[in-house]
């Protein structure tokens, strides 16, 4: 059997909402979809304002472009994540500045205090593999040294935290909607924000910063971060089945649970906090210390039994990219080093059936068995 890391569920009204767009011939960022999708991502979220764009990495540039921080300032997110997010720091002129993680691979929020200084203007929390970071926390934490918060909620959406929507804290939240998120467009982003002038300014830069007066005058520089209209099409069907793809997902995330529950040397997600059940957009593993091999040999032993893996993201002090820079000056994050090296997933597609999350659950055990 081959099982794929992740397969997306189509079959709702993605092909009938594509064939509208070809039809009617809108298929450009100024179709009607457009606009349903970012006002039903709003919804969704509590939010006044959605901003579409193409991808979530290009949310997130526009977002922190968008708040206008200080040109040097520090922002505070986690060690353990993608490097969109520092990414997107540096190019707003921003340092990074990182946190390890704590039990659910998300930032821990105790250690965050002890980084702000007189410099920080931000702290950017990303909810990480199916849990999300404590917001109320967060953002109580920014309320008290004033500071603003960003919300990259990529990997939760239709997830709530202290029973709010993921999305619908601090003063800005990024989505994505890559194939594997509950959520697809194939490529695509979400801003989502409360203020008018907040969402004025991302809607510019998304739109190479065009002036309503005269479409052709600029006077300054913005981006071509559009959505298309056919991608909008597939999230307006995808956000139709949200509800049944988060109890899918949370199925598959049981189901694993009991499956691998009682096999040694492995780690698996917190299953719950006091703020929130966990959403599992992937089944992350963790091996043990006293698992002989590491991670990366553990996958390609799944993947000669057909089994699809992911490896865990790669700590941002570590990133050959950004230390190049002159960051981070050779500090240590030890949960993040530990869970990057151990850690990995396995097929957690929406589409995903019994038989195969039975067969996946099995290797692992032969494998492990045989390390």
């Amino acid at each position: 059997m081959k099982v794929a890391v992740n397969e997306p569920d189509l079959r709702g009204n993605e092909k009938k909402y594509l064939c509208e767009c070809i039809d009617t011939g809108w298929i450009s960022s100024e179709g009607p979809f457009v606009e349903r999708f970012e006002r039903e991502m709003a919804r969704l979220c509590e939010r006044k304002h959605g901003i579409a764009v193409s991808n979530g990495s290009v949310a997130l540039d526009a977002a922190l472009e968008a708040l206008g921080l200080p040109e040097g300032s520090e922002v505070i997110m986690p060690a353990f994540t993608i490097i969109s997010c520092a990414s997107a720091i540096l190019r707003a002129g921003c340092i990074p500045v990182p946190v390890d993680c704590d039990r659910t691979w998300n930032m821990d929020v105790k250690r965050v205090e002890s980084k702000i200084t007189r410099n920080t203007s931000a702290i950017m929390a990303v909810h990480i593999y199916g849990l999300p970071v404590d917001m109320a926390y967060i953002c109580q934490l920014a309320r008290k040294h004033d500071l603003k918060v960003i919300e990259d909620a990529a990997e939760a959406i239709g997830q709530n935290c202290h029973g709010h929507p993921c999305g619908s804290w601090g003063d800005v939240s990024c989505f994505s909607f890559y194939p594997n998120k509950h959520v697809t467009t194939g490529e695509g982003g979400m801003i989502l924000c409360d203020g008018d002038g907040l969402a004025e300014r991302c809607r510019a830069l998304r739109n190479l910063c065009f002036i309503p007066e005269q479409r052709f005058l600029h006077y300054e520089l913005g981006y071509n971060f559009r959505m298309s209209n056919l991608q909008a099409a597939l999230g307006v069907a995808q956000l139709e089945k949200l509800d049944s793809t988060v109890r899918k997902k949370r199925y598959i995330g049981a189901k694993y649970q009991k499956l691998l529950g009682g096999l040694a040397g492995l780690e698996l997600p917190v299953h719950k906090t006091d703020y929130a059940d966990n959403i599992y957009w992937v089944f992350g593993i963790v091996l043990g210390d006293e698992i002989p091999i590491d991670a990366r040999e553990f996958s390609k032993r799944l993947a000669a039994l057909g089994v699809g893996t992911r490896p865990f993201f790669w700590p941002m002090h570590e990133q050959p990219v950004l230390i190049d820079r002159g960051l981070f000056g050779g500090e240590r994050y030890p949960e993040s080093e530990r869970i990057a090296r151990r850690g990995f997933y396995i097929p957690s597609g929406v589409a995903l059936t019994d038989e195969q999350m039975e067969y996946a659950a099995g290797q692992v055990a032969s494998v492990l068995e045989d390390t």
